[in-house]
């Protein structure tokens, strides 16, 4: 989920396997009996709603699953977030941790 950019400061990378699980999915909706199919359709349709997520909410998605495996409960822009969300990914740097906290804190599903 990170990477190094150009000033060699850490850098979120959005990785998405949806057309990877998708397409197993598809594999395996064609080869299903009657009684399989519904489950499949419906884990083919949840498939299809993560390719229309935002690379900006998978961000704040896991700014706030790394915040609250750390049981922190409060703003997530804050220095105690801030503090925490570095404790939880210790590569990421303090530029990078401010602007995924305030990014995850703006965003608004």
């Amino acid at each position: 989920m990170f990477g190094l950019d150009k000033r060699t400061e850490l850098s979120v990378l959005v990785l998405r396997d949806a057309d990877v699980i998708a397409a197993g999915v598809r594999s395996a909706l064609a080869e299903a009996s009657p009684e399989e199919r519904p489950g499949l359709e419906r884990a083919a349709a949840l498939v299809e709603r993560a390719f229309t997520v935002s690379d900006a909410e998978l961000r704040a998605r896991w700014v706030h699953e790394r915040l609250a495996q750390a049981g922190y409960e409060g703003p997530a822009d804050s220095v105690q977030a801030i503090k925490t969300l570095r404790q939880a990914a210790p590569g990421l740097s303090l530029a990078t941790a401010v602007r995924l906290s305030k990014d995850a804190a703006a965003y608004r599903p």
